[in-house]
C-alpha cells in the first residue's frame, strides 16, 4: 500500500521535549526505524513531520541577534528546518533500512504549500509561537514587524496567521520519486506557506501551517491508501481526562465527526489530528489511522489504533 506517514513533533525531540542536536537525532533514529518496518513490509511510505520545536529554537535566536542581524520571517525558519530535519530523517532512514537489509532509496523535498493571501489569519493572526518574552524585548521585535500580545503574568508572546492549506505545490515531484522508488520526505512542517499574488507569482509568507491538515491534502494528491498520524498515544479517546474517558478504535467517518461535532477533542491537541483523518476519509481516501509509532505497522493494516474508514452502505 502506499502510505502517508504524518509525525508529530514528540518524534523529533527527546522524551523531555529536549531539541538539543543529540536529542532530535536519538528521537528521529526511533521513529526511523519504526518507518523502515513499514518499508521492509512492501508499502510504499512517504513522510511528513512536525518542526515546531525547531522553529522555536530559531525564533530565540532571531530575539537574542535582533539588536545585530536581522530577524529571518517563517517562511525562511520552515525552509531552514525542513532542511535540517530532512536531511537528519534520510541519514537515520538510511540506516534503518540497512540494518533491516532493504535496499531502497530516499530523498528529502524542500516543500511549498499555497494558502489564501485573503485568508483572515492574516488580519487576525492569533497562533501563538515560540516563548515568553518582557514587554521591552517584545517591543524590539515588534519594531521588526511582528506581532505580539500582552499574556500578563507570563510576559508578552508572538502570534502570527495559521492560514488553512489548500494545495502542496510540489507534489508533482513527491509523486515522480514514490513512482521510481524512493521513499520521499516531504511538506515538513505543514509546508512552506506561500501566496499567489496577482500576476501569478509566488511569494513566502509570515505564518504556520497546521502539518496534520496539510498531511490530508498531501494523502489525497498522492492517492495514498492510508493517512496514518503518529502521536504520543496508542488511540483518540473521548472523555479525555475524566473517569469515563474511553479510547477509540474503528469507526466510521458518520461517528467519527458526530464525536467532533460534540467537542470531544481539544482544539490545541487531538483536534487537528481528527480533523485531517476525517478531511482524508470525506475526500475519498480508504483508511486514516491515529496512533503511536510503536504500532504503525498494525496501524496501516487496520488492526490497532483509532482506524477511522468511509461508512458502509447499508
Amino acid at each position: 500500500m502506499r502510505v502517508l506517514l504524518a509525525l508529530g513533533g514528540n518524534a523529533m525531540t527527546g522524551p523531555d521535549g529536549s531539541a538539543t542536536p543529540g536529542a532530535q537525532i536519538a528521537a528521529v533514529t526511533e521513529a526511523m526505524e519504526a518507518a523502515a518496518r513499514l518499508v521492509a513490509a512492501g508499502h510504499e511510505l512517504v513522510v511528513t513531520h512536525g518542526n515546531g520545536p525547531q522553529v522555536g529554537n530559531l525564533l530565540v535566536k532571531n530575539e537574542l541577534a535582533a539588536h545585530v542581524v536581522p530577524p529571518v520571517p517563517l517562511d525562511w525558519c520552515g525552509a531552514q528546518t525542513q532542511g535540517t530535519l530532512g536531511f537528519t530523517i534520510l541519514d537515520a532512514l538510511d540506516g534503518a533500512l540497512a540494518a533491516a537489509d532493504v535496499a531502497r532509496p530516499v530523498a528529502a523535498l524542500v516543500t511549498r504549500t499555497l494558502v489564501d493571501r485573503d485568508d483572515p489569519g492574516f488580519t487576525r493572526p492569533t497562533k501563538p509561537v515560540g516563548r515568553y518574552l518582557p514587554e521591552d524585548q517584545a517591543r524590539r521585535m515588534v519594531e521588526h514587524g511582528q506581532v505580539w500580545e500582552d499574556r500578563g503574568e507570563k510576559g508578552w508572546r508572538r502570534v502570527v496567521a495559521s492560514p488553512e492549506p489548500l494545495e502542496v505545490l510540489d507534489v508533482t515531484a513527491a509523486r515522480t520519486l514514490l513512482d521510481a522508488g524512493y521513499v520521499v520526505v516531504t511538506a515538513g512542517g505543514g509546508g512552506i506557506p506561500v501566496v499567489r499574488d496577482t500576476d501569478g507569482t509566488l511569494r513566502g509568507v509570515e505564518a504556520v501551517i497546521d502539518k496534520d491538515l496539510t498531511a490530508a491534502l498531501l494523502a489525497q494528491a498522492l492517492h495514498a491508501d492510508v493517512l496514518v498520524i503518529a502521536t504520543d498515544v496508542d488511540h483518540a479517546a473521548v472523555g479525555f481526562g475524566t473517569d469515563a474517558q474511553r479510547d477509540l478504535g474503528r469507526l466510521p467517518l458518520s461517528e467519527l465527526h458526530a464525536l467532533a461535532e460534540a467537542g470531544e477533542f481539544a482544539s490545541g491537541s487531538m483536534g487537528p489530528k481528527v480533523e485531517a483523518v476525517f478531511r482524508f476519509v470525506a475526500a475519498g481516501g480508504p483508511r486514516g489511522v491515529i496512533t503511536s509509532l510503536t504500532h504503525i505497522t498494525d496501524a496501516v493494516d487496520g488492526s490497532f489504533g483509532t482506524v477511522v474508514e468511509p461508512d458502509r452502505e447499508e
